[in-house]
């Protein structure tokens, strides 16, 4: 019993895409959306989703604009582009007035229809907006941008501050925040990136961040970009205090030299002859690095290590029963199964030796039925490998059978055991003693975790470590807080503040890609 390959919709063997593929990046901006708030604007989404069969499945979203009818949206989407598959996608924009991750409950605004290839060739590629049943809306368009996105690219980690900018509020003062814009090849400008908003201040210093350098210039790194500085307004009709463009080497060398820019304003320029600018923007800090691929890192002989941790708890139901989570029936596999190994399948060709430890945590074990939160499926607390995603499954199988499913759902011991190996590998590459290694943690479970603070303590430490969490969520419990580790609601902090060094946690709801897995005997 096997899945097959390409587990999600539209890509490898099971899209029958077999061919060319490209890596690119979209970018989206929208005009003269319709409103649906009253005493203010919409706060529009734009949700993209990919043909996979007869059906439109949601592929990613973009950031929620606030109260803006022509938004640009900052947050691009990156997606696999197949030159000899047609791929048609659905981009729809919806208003935002919620905190729920279905869209069913937010107003629709407007749609737009394609394929990948109509974007890629026309880009920018604009088309005007629809009702859902194909009625156009006067006035209200969509554009898109494509461009490839090319793996182990240098990236540049920047720091902006500013000094003495015009005052914009009538009580109180600015609250700047600095706009990068980069020239397309139509003339226009397109935003990558916004920084956060400084209340009530002046001489803002922003945090750092970090931008591809080709995001920014592209092949041609003598290409200006833009910087513009606004007064940030709660009804989205920011004003513009000032901005100014500049090339890769103006930057490099402005750094060098601490100098800094002036923010200039064109209509106060043309009104006064005395202007001389709306105060400066400063340059702090400019760090260029090679972000290396997955593949640099494969071909230079990275070990990759997989662990399987799954959840027993009894939240999932006594496995005796046909509604349990962990019910056994080998004509039609549970969700476990189907996890274990779809996900199993795809990652186990990056582990050289296929033997992968498999814990299980949550439950009462044999032979004294005591409540575990870190043993081995195979209950060889010594050798806790198995042979293969074949292996982890006939082990999973045998484990359901011989234990008792309890609880609390805490998952610290096992996210703490594999970063042990992590760290203990670390050691050995910067003694000089063996090849690198990485290790990937996946983990399934039914539900909200019970000892999240402890959670959050051990991948801020595990962030410091080569490894990284997958988390798949299995059965249809209700998944929001996981949203806090994989980093949507923004950075992940441990209990003391301390925050994460990187992102290494992804949430996946098995139930939103099940439909995608065959299975055959």
């Amino acid at each position: 019993m096997a899945a097959s390959q390409g587990v999600f919709p539209g890509y490898g063997p099971a899209g029958g895409a077999a061919g060319l593929v490209q890596k690119i990046e979209l970018r989206i901006s929208c005009k003269n959306l319709p409103n649906k708030d009253v005493g203010s604007k919409s706060d529009p989404c734009a949700v993209l989703y990919v043909k996979a069969g007869e059906k439109y499945k949601e592929y990613a979203r973009t950031e929620n604009a606030i109260n803006t009818l022509e938004p640009t949206f900052t947050k691009a989407i990156t997606i696999d582009y197949h030159f000899e598959t047609v791929q048609h996608i659905r981009i729809r924009l919806y208003d935002i007035d919620n905190s729920t991750e279905k869209m069913s409950d937010d107003d629709f605004l407007g749609q737009m229809e394609c394929t990948l290839g109509q974007i890629v060739s026309n880009s920018p590629f604009s088309k005007p907006l629809t009702k859902k049943k194909g009625d156009p809306i006067p006035g209200c368009g969509i554009t898109i941008t494509a461009e490839e996105l090319k793996e182990g690219c240098e990236v540049a980690m920047m720091k902006f501050g500013a000094k003495k900018l015009d005052n914009k509020d009538f009580m109180g003062k600015s609250d700047p925040f600095l706009e990068i814009s980069r020239l397309q090849s139509d003339g226009n400008w397109q935003v990558v990136h916004r920084t956060e908003v400084v209340k009530n201040d002046l001489s803002p210093e922003w945090r750092p961040f970090t931008l591809s350098i080709h995001s920014l210039f592209g092949a041609q790194r003598d290409k200006p970009v833009k910087m513009a500085v606004f007064d940030w307004d709660g009804d989205g009709s920011h004003d513009l205090i000032g901005e100014f463009t500049c090339t890769f080497d103006e930057l490099c060398a402005a750094l060098k030299s601490e100098a800094s820019w002036p923010c200039i304003n064109e209509k106060k320029k043309a009104k006064k002859s005395s202007y001389k600018d709306s105060g400066k923007v400063i340059l702090h800090t400019l760090k260029i690095q090679r972000e290396y691929s997955f593949l640099d890192y494969i071909f230079g002989g990275l070990q990759v290590n997989l662990t399987f941790g799954v959840d027993f708890t009894a939240s999932n139901g006594q496995p005796g029963t046909p509604s349990s989570l962990h019910f056994i029936d080998y004509q039609h596999p549970n969700e476990y199964m189907q996890a274990i190994s779809a996900v199993g399948n795809v990652l186990q060709d990056y582990d050289a030796d296929k033997m992968f430890p498999a814990l299980g945590f949550g439950a009462k074990i044999p032979p004294h039925m005591v409540e575990s939160f870190e043993f081995a499926l195979n209950f060889n607390a010594s050798n806790p490998f198995c042979a293969g995603v074949q292996g982890v499954l006939n082990a999973y199988v045998n484990c359901v059978t011989n234990i008792q499913l309890w609880g609390p759902t805490n998952v610290a011991p096992i996210i703490n055991h594999v970063a042990r190996f992590a760290q203990d590998a670390q050691g050995w590459e910067r003694q000089g003693r063996g090849a690198s290694a990485y290790y990937i943690l996946l983990l399934l479970t039914d539900g909200v975790l019970s000892d999240m603070d402890n959670v959050r303590d051990a991948l801020v430490q595990a962030s410091y470590l080569p490894m990284s969490l997958i988390i798949v969520g299995v059965g249809m419990a209700d998944f929001k807080d996981m949203n806090l580790l994989d980093g949507d609601d923004g950075v992940l902090k441990a209990t003391n503040g301390q925050p994460v060094k990187r992102d290494i946690v992804q949430f996946v709801p098995f139930r939103d890609f099940k439909h995608c897995i065959c299975w055959a005997e």
